[in-house]
């Protein structure tokens, strides 16, 4: 998923799962912000202080993205959450929807709501229990699961007569690309292209057992929101049963699904704004207000705010530590990262028999 939905449609179901704009705000990002915080290590302040970061995902063509351990302890626990279903590590591995394991993560989260990093916890929680629906089949492990072969997409966008006619050539490009990138990717659904991130598509493949794959996403995207809606009603309550908790309402969910069925550009930036656009308009029933912009990079981001630094390149200039740091929207993500990370891979996956890190 993109940031559309990650940041978008989060906000939206925070909201109508109760929570203030403020606080949905901060679980909206943080969502988000595991797709962009890329930067791993000491942060080292002036005063000698030291804040050890971990990254949860990786820099865009970094070639550590190859590396199966680096890969087990980024992609597997954030972005591809294993279900633990089945005999072999492969099969394990595997991300299905709204598995057991991902509500066991959920509910590790509610339990600690209190806690000074809840609101991000669950934020984070919420990017990896979602992706559960658009990375479903894949795995965050090199494995031949991941092996994507005659991909194809039925395109619904409206396209020019132009389009049209070029889409024979189209299509061969895309199985020549998909299938250099079953080689050069074998983690995660890097053969798959974008498809398993736009919530409108519709999309086939013969996956690396020989069994044909359809997909369409725009039912398990709504039945994310759904759930995650429930998530927020079972965080407010205290209640680790949050499946039994109301979901979107009828018209809300209705109005989501149009929002990600008609919302196509495939610039996920520009269909965060035709979010926004339509909860300022009141285009979601019971909620009509500005959504705050979100900014990940640079100045007013969550690092900025927190170190003064611009980039991720902070080995030089270094910040002054203040108790304003320890209350930092970075500092309480980055604490959260940790926190969902251990849970996941050091208590959760291994009483399913998964050990990965």
């Amino acid at each position: 998923m993109n940031i559309d939905f990650h940041y978008g449609v989060i906000y939206i179901a925070a909201r109508i799962g109760g929570m203030t704009a403020a606080d949905a705000r901060i679980v909206a990002h943080a969502c988000q912000y595991v797709d962009d915080a890329t930067t791993s290590g000491i942060l080292r302040f002036k005063g000698g202080e030291t804040f050890e970061r971990f990254a949860s995902a990786h820099k865009l063509f970094d070639y550590a993205n190859t590396e199966n351990d680096q890969n087990r302890l980024v992609w597997t626990p954030f972005h591809f959450l294993p279900a633990g279903e089945g005999i072999t590590l492969e099969e394990k591995a595997i991300c299905r929807p709204d598995s057991e394991v991902a509500r066991e993560v959920v509910r590790r989260a509610i339990r600690q709501r209190d806690s000074e990093t809840g609101l991000h916890r669950l934020g984070v929680t919420l990017h990896t229990y979602v992706d559960t629906w658009a990375h479903q089949g894949f795995s965050g492990i090199e494995s031949p699961w991941n092996r994507v072969h005659f991909l194809e997409a039925q395109d619904c966008t409206h396209r020019s007569w132009l389009a049209r006619l070029e889409s024979a050539a189209g299509h061969l490009l895309e199985h020549i690309e998909a299938d250099i990138l079953t080689i050069a990717l074998p983690v995660g659904h890097g053969a798959a292209l974008h498809y398993p991130d736009q919530p409108w598509a519709r999309w086939h493949y013969i996956d690396g057992r020989n069994n044909l794959i359809s997909r369409h996403n725009l039912p398990d995207f709504v039945q994310a929101a759904e759930m995650a809606c429930r998530a927020v009603r079972g965080f407010l309550a205290g209640r680790e049963d949050f499946e039994t908790q109301p979901g979107l309402p009828d018209d809300v969910r209705n109005a989501v699904s149009r929002l990600l069925d008609t919302s196509r550009n495939p610039d996920d930036n520009q269909r965060l704004r035709t979010v926004r656009e339509w909860v300022k308009a009141g285009r979601i029933p019971g909620l009509k207000e500005a959504v705050p912009g979100y900014i990940g990079k640079g100045r007013d981001s969550w690092k900025y705010q927190a170190t003064g630094l611009l980039c991720d390149d902070d080995t030089g200039d270094r910040p002054e530590w203040s108790h304003a740091f320890e209350k930092s929207d970075y500092r309480l993500f980055h604490d959260a990262v940790k926190q969902h990370r251990f849970v996941t891979t050091q208590e959760i996956l291994p009483a399913r028999g998964l050990r990965i890190a």
